[in-house]
């Protein structure tokens, strides 16, 4: 295996670029097959382009409030379009409108949260796996991350910093750490055994670059995919966090929050809590199976 080889690495030494690129259509089209995975992916790219254009797509502003038409139901009369398609909440908001803002809020906050989570965990577990000396010191400290709720993780900062979309978005960051940490180990341990990693070494590349141009690429596909599944589950802890009221705060439209306001009306108007309780449902569970789907396309020995 020459240098220019092991620079590029053992994917690419072995394999052509053609090869490489084939593999990429076969997965996608793979994706393509599984009925689940594209609804999946269709229904979240439909999410997301509602929550970016929100400002342009929301019928009414999400912070008027109207008394006089407050709890309206999401009932048609005579046919007629009404003028809030989904009712209105508590105050008199329009609940299309809350939801188009609060999932914006719901997505940023889960997405932030993952990705420096992920970014923070990956480089734990790559540098356990690498630097054996170290490992023991990593892991246990992501052990004693592991032994704390994420709830608790909630309260704690919350009690530091107040409540907020900040302070939430830390507490889900911390908790996506650990579990990305092991993972991360898991994978890299196994390339650390391939032949493409002591001829690095033997050709005096450093230990930063062993890491960054060939140890992390070769862990990729398993970091991306477990952090498709952690998104969902992030999302719905921290909708959970904004339930109980450690997320953001009235009158910002989050999921979570608004599924909160709606507890005092379940009884009269249960479509102010159910409607964004199955915003939330409809998220999560479409990332859930996406993150199924690429798991077996990418790792077909996980498949049960």
């Amino acid at each position: 295996m020459t240098e220019m080889q092991i620079e590029r690495g053992p994917a690419a030494a072995t394999e052509p670029d053609a090869a490489v690129a084939m593999a990429r259509s076969s997965i996608l089209r793979k994706l393509a097959r599984d009925k689940g995975a594209l609804l999946s992916a269709i229904i979240l790219s439909v999410i997301v382009f509602c929550a970016v254009f929100a400002p342009i797509l929301a019928p009414h502003d999400p912070y008027d409030n109207n008394l006089r038409n407050m709890l309206k139901p999401p009932v048609w009369v005579d046919g007629a379009l009404p003028e809030h398609l989904l009712g209105t909440d508590g105050q008199g908001r329009d609940i299309i409108t809350r939801l188009l803002y609060g999932t914006r809020t719901t997505l940023v906050m889960g997405l932030l949260a993952v990705l420096a989570g992920g970014l923070i965990g990956a480089s734990l577990g790559l540098v356990a796996a690498y630097f054996r000396r170290l490992e023991g010191p990593i892991m246990r400290l992501v052990d004693i991350l592991l032994s704390f709720p994420s709830i608790l993780f909630g309260l704690a900062i919350a009690a530091v910093l107040g409540a907020g979309i900040f302070a939430i978005t830390i507490a889900l960051t911390i908790a996506a750490i650990p579990t990305i940490a092991r993972i991360t180990r898991g994978a890299a341990l196994v390339q650390m055994q391939m032949e493409y990693i002591t001829a690095c070494r033997a050709i005096g590349m450093s230990d930063l670059r062993i890491i960054w141009r060939h140890l992390l690429p070769n862990c990729l596909s398993t970091i991306f995919v477990y952090l498709t599944l952690q998104l969902g589950q992030t999302i719905l802890l921290g909708a959970a966090l904004s339930f109980i009221g450690l997320g953001a705060q009235p009158p910002t439209a989050e999921l979570g929050t608004m599924a909160a306001e709606g507890r005092n009306f379940l009884f009269f108007a249960p479509h102010v809590s159910t409607i964004p309780s199955l915003v939330i449902f409809l998220i999560v569970l479409a990332f859930n199976v996406l993150g199924d789907a690429l798991r077996d396309v990418l790792d077909p020995r996980l498949r049960q």
